[in-house]
């Protein structure tokens, strides 16, 4: 006898929303239901070995490869199913949240993929989360457009053959989602309201356009987390009658942990693969909150500072490289984060060379496409990979069996000559601050000084300000990093953005608010696992 249909979710605390109905029918809830009733177990019980594993990495401050799974790595005979047409050619991909506007601009960019992005680009209110669905439904039944109220400008879709396709991010497995409850009280975890609701309402749809539901799936630490996104897959397609091997994920290196997996991932995805990325920012986080009572020989330089021809960093890149191609997976290269000024052409040319040298060194190290956060970079990333692909798909024939990566090179972090540096501080402090306070109003992506932050980038900062305050970083001014050293350059950064907006665009932020979080998970002796957590909690709507 099989088991009875769960009761619908209930949602809680949350005003309804125009078009919510389309989102959150009683077939999509009771799906999104069932996913949580099978899955969320599990998922709790990997958190918790997450912590298990920090607390072994304190003891031992290093990591290796795994011996349990030395014959997957060993079998030179598997490889993740073929990419679909598709996801066959990946050369530029754009990320950006799913408001209305950025659905429509992303898919009209010029690029070959959308990162649709329900996580780190995006604040996880309640319209963030169900209208960012309705903007995708909406998409693919081309009833989209968007009209700016104080330009009067419009937006509509190009035709389909020139849209972007859609690789989707649900959120990562450590956030619950708040507004939707179980029948027992328990939240539902963020990834699986993401997938299933865009899953449910879009896999049929996709298939008849020629595409298919594909995703990107963040923060994973383990190859199984891997094995329970796999087994969510293949329940989901089953459940609702769509072919196996339909979904297509592509998991985000972006935590030390999963760096000495990356077979294994692949493995457990083997039949819904389709590549490995390159995930700078939180990687380097990763570090820092993995090792950060390992010593000095652990402490990052200023974020800026850490490029990606540090030896350690292209340890990691290279053997995701190596990695992907020995499998048949696409390697996708990390973000070109530079938001083009309309003011500073000077500023522009800088920056843009910047942007071309990074995606050429990506290109000739064998990626086969890479990030960027804004159209205007589209063009130059595009023109890298296409001298090096020329009119092939990809460069998944580039074995680059000349890469022998050691697990100690992925730790050489005292490799690098930079050293932290007062302003360096000063910027973690700016970042940290001015994003906050944009995510606490609802916006994950934001433009700061000619960079697209978002919480990745957030999280390096305030990790590196807790890191330099516990190792007892000296900075290049002689100052030693101390709570009181942060507090005042807080204090000061929070006098010089009131100078710079005014009192009253002040008072109508969350500037204080956005101010004492960063100095909290800052400076709490007990080291807060995500910002989002205790940010999320404050969040409003």
């Amino acid at each position: 006898m099989s088991a009875p249909a769960p009761s619908p979710l209930a949602i809680v605390d949350a005003e309804p929303l125009p078009g919510q109905d389309e989102v959150l029918t009683e077939a999509a809830l009771a799906f999104v239901a069932e996913l949580h009733r099978r899955f969320t177990p599990r998922r709790d019980e990997l958190l918790a070995r997450r912590a298990e594993r920090r607390a072994e990495i304190a003891r031992t401050s290093t990591l290796d490869f795994l011996p349990e799974t030395a014959a997957v790595r060993a079998d030179d005979s598997w490889r993740v199913a073929p990419a679909p047409e598709a996801l066959n050619d990946r050369r530029v991909e754009i990320t950006g949240p799913t408001d209305r506007k950025m659905t429509i601009n992303a898919l009209n960019s010029g690029a070959k993929v959308w990162l649709a992005d329900f996580e780190d680009a995006s604040a996880p209110t309640w319209e963030n989360v169900i209208l960012g669905q309705l903007n995708l439904i909406n998409a693919y039944t081309r009833t989209i457009d968007f009209t700016d109220a104080a330009s009067g400008k419009s937006y509509a879709l190009r035709p389909a053959e020139e849209l972007a396709t859609v690789v989707m991010r649900p959120r990562g497995w450590h956030l619950d989602e708040r507004h939707l409850s179980a029948p027992d009280g328990t939240r539902v975890p963020g990834a699986l309201v993401d997938f299933g609701l865009y899953f449910f309402h879009n896999a049929r749809r996709l298939l008849d356009l020629g595409k298919g539901p594909y995703f990107y799936l963040p923060k994973t630490e383990s190859h199984l987390e891997a094995r329970l996104w796999n087994d969510v897959f293949v329940f989901a397609q089953d459940h609702l009658g769509i072919p196996q091997g339909t979904v297509r994920a592509t998991v985000l290196i972006e935590t030390i942990t999963a760096a000495y997996e990356m077979e294994e991932i692949l493995y457990e995805l083997r039949d819904h693969a389709s590549g490995l990325n390159a995930g700078r920012w939180d990687y380097l986080f990763s570090i820092v909150k993995n090792f950060r009572d390992g010593g000095a020989k652990f402490v990052l330089p200023d974020r800026n500072a850490v490029t990606m021809t540090a030896p350690f960093m292209r340890a990691y890149t290279e053997l995701l490289v190596r990695t992907c191609h020995k499998r048949g997976a696409h390697a996708i290269g990390g973000m070109a984060a530079f938001i083009p000024s309309r003011r500073d052409p000077e500023v522009n040319k800088i920056a843009f060379e910047k942007v071309r040298a990074d995606k050429d060194r990506e290109a000739n190290d064998g990626f086969d496409g890479s990030w960027v956060a804004h159209p205007d970079l589209v063009p130059i990333a595009m023109e890298s990979f296409d001298r090096v692909l020329g009119d092939k798909p990809n460069q998944k024939d580039r074995l680059r069996e000349d890469v022998d990566v050691s697990a100690a090179d992925l730790l050489a972090v005292d490799s690098l000559e930079a050293e932290p540096t007062y302003a360096g501080l000063v910027n973690a402090v700016q970042v940290g601050i001015r994003y906050i306070e944009a995510w606490l109003r609802g916006t994950g992506a934001v433009a700061i000084f000619n960079l697209m932050e978002d919480a990745a980038t957030a999280e390096i900062s305030r990790s590196q300000i807790w890191q330099w305050i516990n190792a007892g970083v000296v900075l290049d001014n002689g100052e030693r990093v101390t709570a009181e050293l942060t507090r005042k350059v807080a204090a000061e950064e929070l006098s010089d953005i009131r100078a710079e907006i005014g009192d009253e665009a002040f008072a109508a932020g969350h500037w204080q608010q956005a101010h004492d979080l960063l100095l909290k998970v800052s400076l709490d002796e007990d080291y807060a696992d995500f910002l989002t957590l205790p940010a999320y909690e404050q969040l409003q709507g």
